[in-house]
């Protein structure tokens, strides 16, 4: 594979940044797509889950932003409030290397008069949903006219959820001529429609389009008791990880709940749930402090959690696509991964597009433990403060060890997030620096402190 330093428009300083984030080597879809985004080509891409897309788009953009021009540069167009947080996430980190450069997200779930404000101090990339843009469109509160590039990501799933309106009403917003990359993985017949639309001469670029079988062993399982057959597949295969689709909302809670009770490790992701309690489950998902996630499709998009082991398909998904984004939770980038998918004898003929790809696995084989627990032996300590209080990840570090005397090994993954921070901390300590906390400041600054349920 090409490094990323072959290509002679990323700068020094971007590369070592690269570095440090160990991107050395570009991914079939980052090489095919960087040097034509970079001489401006319209790109029409498919490429699967997991294969690097946001850093295709992304690096481009960041490298073409103008930072002496307080306005929007570059548009991009998300599915879900979880992808468009993860493309702003990765998009921050490589653009560090660039000063004040400023990414802005806009979705659903945060108040809109407060995005409003942020707007009109300036930005140069944004990060939206199609509702919330086409909310701030309505109110006057966002301007599209400089904008340069517009960018869609995974433009099937928005297809799904029936925004192609509102994707071709926000792109008649930006002026003409512009820079229109679309993204997805996989390309029903919507997509041709919408890229016909909205790109001019595009370059269509096809890697990676199907799951490798190597890589996810994909296996399906006939039941009459889901719940019994979910608990012997836990007891038996024993992931670090395990993320679980479930259809509704309901359901969700319903299963976690009930997981909950047996002494398991679970949170759950649902809709229902308000912006800041569903970004907590994915926190406490991803730092370990809690090992089971229950989720509808709002995680099958936009959830890039590394070394989930274990994707199980409590519900049989409603299509093919559905199907390809849940699994594609697991075996991401270079990893291995392992799909489960229950179904019931009534809906055999419904779930015949998995049963052609996965094999059919026996439960009378299996060796279940009886009393096993999926247990975290973490806990996650939030604070009330984050970056908008100034708060880095060094801080905290340096007043757990240093102050309060915690052994670096029983502090885990340290996130934070513009209002809040969330520490993994060995349950064997956590309270000993809740208490400590009430008295310890940090950087000069006592924070309020409680532990994430």
């Amino acid at each position: 594979m090409a490094q990323f330093n072959t290509i002679t428009a990323i700068p020094p300083s971007l590369l070592t940044i690269l570095k440090t984030l160990h991107y050395t080597e570009m991914t079939k879809i980052q090489e095919e797509s960087i040097p034509s985004i970079l001489d401006g080509r319209d790109v029409l891409a498919q490429s699967k889950t997991g294969s690097g897309k946001t850093l295709a788009f992304g690096l481009p953009s960041i490298i073409c932003t103008d930072v002496a021009y307080n306005k929007p540069q570059t548009l991009i167009i998300t599915p879900t409030r979880e992808l468009a947080e993860q493309v702003a996430t990765e998009l921050r980190k490589v653009a560090a290397y660039k000063a004040n450069l400023k990414i802005l997200t806009l979705y659903g779930g945060v108040p809109l008069r407060a995005q409003a404000d942020s707007l009109a101090k300036g930005a140069h990339i944004l990060i939206g949903t199609p509702g919330r843009l086409k909310d701030h469109l309505g109110k006057n509160t966002l301007q599209l006219d400089s904008i340069k590039t517009l960018i869609l990501d995974e433009a099937d799933k928005m297809l799904d959820m029936g925004f192609y309106d509102e994707i071709v009403a926000i792109a008649s917003n930006i002026p003409s001529p512009r820079q229109t990359l679309l993204f997805s993985a996989t390309f029903p017949a919507k997509i041709e429609q919408l890229s016909k639309t909205l790109l001019i001469h595009p370059l269509t670029i096809k890697v990676d389009t199907a799951q490798e079988a190597a890589k996810i062993d994909e296996i399906v399982y006939e039941t009459s008791d889901k719940f019994h057959t979910l608990i012997t597949l836990i007891n038996s295969y024993k992931p670090a990880s395990l993320l679980i689709f479930c259809n509704t909302k309901a359901d969700v809670v319903s299963l976690a709940d009930r997981l909950h009770s047996l002494g398991h490790s679970v949170i759950d992701l649902q809709g229902d749930l308000d912006q800041r309690a569903r970004n907590e489950s994915v926190i406490a998902f991803s730092n370990g402090s809690k090992r089971i996630l229950v989720a509808t499709d709002v995680a099958s998009r936009g959830l890039d959690i590394k070394e989930i082991e274990l994707v199980i398909n409590y519900d049989l998904p409603f299509d093919k696509e559905v199907y390809t984004h849940r699994i594609g939770r697991t075996g991401r980038a270079e990893a291995s991964g392992r799909a489960l998918s229950l179904y019931t004898p009534q809906e055999h003929s419904k779930c015949s597009y998995i049963t052609s790809m996965a094999r059919k696995g026996k439960l009378d084989v299996l060796r279940s433990e009886r009393d096993y627990k999926m247990r975290s032996e973490y806990d996650t300590l939030c604070l009330n403060g984050g970056k908008k209080t100034k708060l880095r990840k060094g801080d905290v570090l340096g007043t757990l060890c240093k102050e309060i005397g915690i052994d670096a090994k029983e502090i885990g993954k340290i996130d934070i997030t513009d209002n809040n921070a969330y520490i993994a901390l060995h349950h064997t300590v956590i309270e000993k620096v809740k208490k400590a906390l009430k008295k310890v400041k940090i950087k000069k600054k006592k924070y309020l402190s409680w532990i994430l349920d």
